[in-house]
């Protein structure tokens, strides 16, 4: 099949080790890597920050000002533009598992089944969930959490006295997400599909049929879609009606002889960027189902893990950051209309 190619508009990098997550900071890429570090990249100058010394990360998130990161030290580390770096927490003797971050300074992590949420003004609230909590999101109104566990979602209110609202659906949940308007909640779960409910009567709905788990989705800015990785497509699935997908089928592009490992759409625009794990990036527009090349990758012959494992992009939309598990890494300019 043959498609449009914008690789001519792709500067190559190397992110210097393998990559965990990534965004843009104003015009500054920045990549949070496995072995504990953060490199900063702007044109041709190159920052390292360590953020986590003799540490790895095992998560982060950026909401455009800073990268925070979670590591095995037990820390959680903002790193900003400048290079230089905060400590927000520290869980001693404990892993971060799970991070939310969110454009107005609010961010909220999870060690075990202890949750914490810092709101904008700094102020910390703790709760302890049922079981170990392997995802957070924000809802996007208000000031409140949603964390997967064990045998459901929980929707957390940190600054009301009264228990989070309990979402139950049996089995083990991993990451979580929250649709833009806040009338769904969706998670991922071991057993290779997600779980979503309809957040005023807690309706449950079933997405099934993935190959391999959902470890990455991405809301389309009008909240009418919902991009998905764990098939050898970006599987998107409608909630533009009450009842979300339930009875509709999703839609799929992006099809490839591999697993789709990252998925982001575009800030503005129908638009999904799509990763995989030999080291593709494409975009899909679906209006139309137009395909269009980013990054396209040799078979690998030296045993090296290739996936893409961060896609992120810039808040304008005007460009597009990935990395891979190698250390491979990239940026996308988006020619003007």
């Amino acid at each position: 099949m043959s498609q449009t190619s914008m690789s001519q508009f792709v500067t190559a990098c190397d992110a210097g080790g393998t990559v965990v997550a990534g965004g843009f900071l104003g015009d500054v890429a920045a990549f949070a890597l496995a072995d504990g570090d953060v490199t900063l990249l702007k044109g041709s100058e190159r920052k390292t920050i360590a953020a986590h010394p003799d540490a790895a990360v095992l998560i982060g998130q950026s909401d455009t000002l800073r990268l925070v990161t979670g590591g095995d030290d037990g820390r959680l580390v903002a790193t900003y533009a400048d290079g230089s770096s905060d400590v927000i927490a520290h869980e001693k003797g404990r892993w971060i598992d799970a991070l939310a971050v969110r454009g107005d300074g609010a961010l909220a992590w999870a060690a075990g089944k202890q949750v914490r949420a810092r709101d904008a003004k700094g102020e910390v609230k703790s709760w302890t969930a049922p079981s170990s909590v392997r995802g957070l999101s924000f809802t996007p109104k208000g000031y409140r959490l949603a964390l997967s566990h064990y045998n459901g979602v929980s929707l957390w209110f940190p600054n009301m006295a009264a228990e989070p609202e309990f979402f139950k659906w049996a089995g083990s949940h991993l990451d979580v997400t929250v649709s833009p308007d806040g009338r769904f909640i969706v998670s991922a779960m071991q057993e290779n599909a997600l779980h979503g409910w309809r957040t005023a009567d807690h309706k449950d709905m079933r997405m099934t049929g993935y190959p391999s788990k959902t470890r990455s989705f991405s809301w389309s800015s009008d909240g009418n879609w919902l991009a998905t990785s764990g098939a050898e497509a970006c599987i998107i699935w409608p909630f533009q009606s009450k009842d979300g997908p339930m009875g509709k089928g999703p839609r799929e592009c992006g099809v490839r002889p591999s697993r789709v490992t990252r998925v982001a759409f575009h800030p503005r625009s129908l638009v999904v960027a799509i990763g995989y794990d030999d080291g593709w990036v494409m975009i899909c527009r679906i209006t139309d189902a137009a395909e269009i090349l980013v990054r396209a990758t040799e078979a690998s012959e030296d045993g090296k893990d290739r996936a893409i494992s961060c896609l992120s992009w810039s808040a304008n939309g005007g460009q597009l950051l990935f990395g891979a598990e190698d250390g491979a890494a990239g940026i996308l300019d988006l020619p003007a209309a």
